[in-house]
């Protein structure tokens, strides 16, 4: 058996590889508040349901397509292992951006605080497997 087959560790596991991502997303939101008829994007929470397919393991696949030869590759622009979702604007500029700066801010905040958390709990799991098989 796997440090991976724990179900306690995979599910850990996917919510940092969540956090991450919807970091990337509300990061996203954040460098477009000024970008006009921007809609801000979410990611839903991961379901953690044992009868659910187990979300798949690994690093996204990341596309970039560069239009002129002056453009620099980066790995902000990919594809996601989690569903987006589009945030609901409640405010709306005439310019057609729905990107609040402060709900965005409040999300990052949040996520940063929910990363440590399972990351603190992710350590944990693993020094408690640690002194179980005898080492330190």
């Amino acid at each position: 058996m796997g440090l991976v087959d724990i179900p306690i560790v995979a599910m850990l596991r996917t919510r940092l590889q969540w956090a991450q991502e919807r970091q990337r997303v509300l990061a996203e939101n954040v460098a477009n508040a000024d970008t006009p008829g921007f809609r801000p994007h979410d990611l839903t929470q991961p379901d953690f349901d044992p009868v659910a397919r187990p979300a798949p393991v690994g690093p996204a696949q990341v596309s970039l397509a560069v239009t002129d030869a002056g453009h620099i590759g980066g790995g902000m622009s990919g594809t996601t292992l989690f569903r987006t979702t589009r945030a609901g604007g409640y405010e709306i500029h005439p310019t057609g951006n729905a990107v609040s700066l402060e709900d965005e801010m409040m999300k990052v905040a949040a996520n940063a605080l929910d990363y440590q958390a399972v990351s603190a709990l992710y350590t944990q799991s693993l020094n408690l497997l640690k002194t179980a098989l005898g080492k330190k």
